[in-house]
């Protein structure tokens, strides 16, 4: 990652979520997202065609994944309500 990037993360007050390359730990987040959609809707059901599949992932990921489903890296919250906590801590910074 470029110097000049990571001096505008710090100074926007966010953490860079990327390492050095060739880091495994960068991705871990996102695998596990891509195996906890494919284990709890792909892998359950055979879809008519590309586009139901799409709709049916769409709907699992903005309605369960996002609302409802408890997540161990952000205090056993759903997602939907981890952004809203940061913006709380930042406007709590400008104040």
């Amino acid at each position: 990652m470029s110097a000049e990037y990571t001096g505008v993360l710090r100074a926007l007050g966010l953490r860079q979520s990327a390492g050095r390359t060739a880091i495994c730990y960068d991705n871990s987040m996102a695998e596990s997202f891509f195996r906890t959609i494919k284990n709890e809707r792909a892998f359950r059901a055979t879809y008519l065609n590309r586009e139901v599949a799409r709709q049916y992932a769409t709907h699992y990921i903005e309605f369960w994944h996002n609302r409802q489903r408890l997540h161990s890296s952000i205090g056993y919250r759903p997602p939907n309500e981890a952004p809203t906590e940061r913006q709380r801590v930042r406007i709590a910074r400008v104040k």
